[in-house]
């Protein structure tokens, strides 16, 4: 089902995942919201595990879609990423998901993902950590 399909609901999960961001002490790296599902790239929560932060992420957003039975499926599915190939390819995949789905033209007309922060410099509702900071800090 499409959830996401409209702008609200959108918004909605964004301004969540920034909440728990800052609470949780992660870092987002790179996301897109599509009308069924999130891709979201990010770093471990500082003293709290992964599944923590992603489940208060979901309660809260399913809290606000109180018509909808079924929002999440059971798990999410990560990957580790160890490279900065694998990071690049991996946050242009997110970022080309809207044009790859005929949503949009063009990665920045899509304004749910973090393209904008990475190519036009734009803040976004979620504060993105562009992925050549996080190289930095962790010395690959």
């Amino acid at each position: 089902m499409a959830i996401l399909g409209t702008a609200e609901p959108r918004d909605a999960l964004l301004q969540i995942l920034e909440e728990a961001r800052v609470r949780y002490a992660f870092e987002v790296i790179g996301y897109v919201v599509m009308p069924t599902h999130i891709h979201l790239l990010m770093s471990e929560p500082e003293g709290h595990p992964l599944s923590s932060a992603i489940q208060v992420i979901k309660q809260r957003f399913s809290r606000t879609r109180v018509l909808e039975e079924h929002v999440w499926e059971r798990r999410y599915y990560d990957f580790n990423i160890f490279t900065m190939g694998k990071l690049e390819e991996k946050l242009h995949y997110m970022h080309m998901n809207p044009v790859e789905a005929g949503l949009v033209s063009a990665p920045g007309d899509w304004k749910w993902s973090s393209y904008g922060a990475y190519a036009l410099n734009e803040p976004g509702l979620v504060n993105v950590t562009p992925a050549l900071d996080v190289v930095l800090q962790r010395q690959w």
